[in-house]
């Protein structure tokens, strides 16, 4: 296991806050800087179909600012795709998408959508991004990620911080093994969605995993104790529960 683990930050809800008010502040590119200023080694953003948060400027704006990768997140249509074929971030992370859900509920049907998505995981690794598959934690669909091309998995946590007791502990053990049959058939495996300050640690202590992506908690905790100081704990906090697992 590597010795450093990723810390992804999603800036989606510092544009949701923004978008509020209909202004240009809070500016999620400036939240994008203190992030990477406090230890992320990534950025990650959710261009949607409704544009509720990110908009195409913001993505334009982290394009030519960060000096950290920027992971756009994307639903499989043809307009995500150019947008993605346009700007040319180091990833794409392509996630299920409904317009009247909240947030992402739950993991890619890599494996019923596979005609789908294989030719836009070609078009988007011929452009040299870096696709990567939100997926449920379940091995039918990291082989249907191998089988359409897709280099790299991000296992979706949101049932693991949803439960708790003998539940969360058959999660974790869930995503642990998933994990181990991503790196088995050659995946590039991350985790994310729902983590906390509580909740990190187990996750961030599975073998395998070399990225974790967070976003709507530590933009929460930013209220209170501001976003340097948050995206400091977590990484903190990943970065103890790795050391351990380690010895």
């Amino acid at each position: 296991m590597g010795s450093h683990l990723r810390l992804g930050v999603n800036i989606d809800h510092v544009a949701t806050v923004r978008n509020a008010r209909g202004i240009a502040h809070p500016d999620p590119v400036r939240a994008a800087l203190i992030a990477v200023g406090a230890g992320a080694d990534g950025i990650t953003a959710h261009l949607r179909e409704d544009r509720r948060h990110i908009v195409d400027d913001d993505i334009a704006r982290l394009m030519a600012v960060l000096d950290k990768p920027l992971n756009f997140e994307m639903a499989a249509t043809g307009e995500m795709v150019a947008i993605a074929l346009r700007h040319r971030p180091h990833a794409a992370c392509i996630v299920p998408e409904k317009r009247q859900e909240l947030t992402t509920e739950g993991g890619l049907d890599a494996a019923g959508a596979h005609n789908h998505l294989k030719p836009i995981v070609a078009e988007l690794t011929k452009a040299g991004i870096r696709v990567s598959l939100f997926v449920d934690p379940d091995p039918k669909q990291l082989d249907a990620a191998v089988s359409v091309g897709a280099p790299v998995v991000e296992l979706h946590t949101g049932r693991y911080c949803e439960v708790e007791g003998g539940e969360r502990r058959s999660e974790l053990a869930r995503i642990a093994a998933a994990a181990a049959h991503a790196a088995k058939v050659g995946l590039e495996c991350h985790a994310g969605h729902g983590l906390n300050f509580d909740t990190v640690g187990p996750v961030a202590a599975v073998p395998n995993l070399v990225e974790l992506n967070i976003g709507h908690f530590l933009v929460g905790e930013a209220i209170f104790n501001g976003l340097a100081d948050a995206v400091r704990r977590m990484r903190a906090l990943m970065d103890a529960a790795r050391a351990g697992a380690s010895e």
